[in-house]
């Protein structure tokens, strides 16, 4: 039997479990096989024996049996299947508005999902693999996006980076800031959403409600950046928690579905004269702490289409400059009737409103 093999704990890997690391550095070797080798001794650390739950840390050596010492019947992993065309590498590498040491920021496009699914083979966690570095480094998700959500989404470069990236948006260090275009316009120029919500039955998950009795607590703060008469509001809306639809779901809670958003605001969500069909909400501005000292702090590029719309609908945007307060409201024409609000959505949703 060949000679047992020698590994280095890295930085990386500092702190995890061992039978973590052989999970990120072994995959084909499972719990099972580990804890036999921990059991009689094959595998040790530093020299000693030790078990799958311990702790290792950077620097220490493992020492793992040779290839030999693996059951036949253990299944390999299979290796990655449909790999990455040319203009798939050159698509993901595009969406890339920032980099340092710890994480990519990329500016995702309306439509592509963030995550693969039984019926979902094309989305950006396949396309990750167009930014693995030298090292055979491949990026990992630290948090989502809606298929049909556009803008800033983080990808950690390293997986102690993606344990304290996770952690940030877990604790909701992290500050997300969303533009989106909605029907009608909220009464006042900002407030806070705080409306508990719960899966819909009968959905399969796929759509959330607002529920005061078994809803978990979801909060969204909005503020008008301008309004197009009664018709339709640019508004800036921040997720103070992270529930799933949160901002889709609150919106139409009020009585003010986002722009394209059928699933949450029916017919109504869907304006004429030329205005796409397509989702108008996009992840604008994303700043959290860098493992590294610092902070991130990215802002994303809108999409073609909610530029088009934003235009269509008479508003002015300077892209890259920040909008500093809501736009004065604009008068009714003579004759023309306001746009009924739907109070009892409101109500239920506790929307407060008012300056800060």
């Amino acid at each position: 039997m060949a000679d047992a093999r020698t590994f280095t704990v890295t930085e990386d890997d500092d702190g995890i479990r061992l039978d973590r690391w052989f999970k990120r550095n072994q995959p084909e070797t499972s719990f099972n096989i580990v804890s036999r080798w921990a059991r009689t001794g094959l595998v040790k650390l530093d020299g000693k024996r030790v078990a799958p739950g311990d702790r290792i840390a950077a620097g220490q050596v493992i020492t793992v049996p040779p290839p030999e010492a693996m059951p036949e019947r253990q299944e390999r992993p299979k290796p990655r299947c449909n790999p990455l065309t040319t203009e798939e590498e050159e698509l993901v590498r595009s969406m890339v508005i920032f980099q340092n040491d710890s994480a990519f920021v990329l500016n995702k496009p309306a439509g592509l999902a963030t995550q693969g699914g039984t019926k979902t083979t094309n989305h950006l966690d396949r396309l990750l693999d167009g930014l693995t570095d030298g090292a055979g480094n491949r990026p990992k998700l630290v948090h989502r996006l809606d298929k049909d959500t556009s803008g800033a989404i983080l990808v950690a470069r390293t997986a102690r980076a993606a344990a304290f990236f996770s952690k940030s948006f877990s604790a909701r260090t992290a500050k997300k800031v969303y533009w989106a275009l909605v029907i009608g316009v909220p009464s006042g120029d900002e407030g806070l959403i705080d409306a508990p919500l719960a899966k819909q039955p009968g959905t399969g998950g796929e759509k959330m409600q607002v529920d005061e009795e078994h809803g978990l607590m979801a909060k969204t703060r909005w503020r008008v950046i301008d309004r197009a008469g009664n018709r339709a509001a640019w508004v800036e809306l921040q997720p103070l928690t992270g529930r799933t639809h949160q901002l889709r779901a609150h919106m139409a809670a009020i009585g003010h579905p986002i722009v394209g958003d059928g699933k949450y605001g029916g017919a109504e969500a869907f304006l004429t004269g030329g205005i796409s069909r397509k989702l108008h909400l996009h992840a604008r501005h994303l700043k959290i702490d860098s493992p590294g000292g610092g902070k991130i702090d990215v802002t994303a590029e809108l999409p073609d289409h909610l530029k088009q719309s934003l235009a269509t609908l008479g508003f002015e945007l300077a892209e890259g400059e920040p909008v500093k307060g809501p736009a004065p409201r604009q008068k009714r024409a003579p004759g023309t009737k306001p746009r009924r609000e739907n109070r009892r959505g409101e109500r239920r949703a506790r929307s407060t409103r008012g300056r800060r």
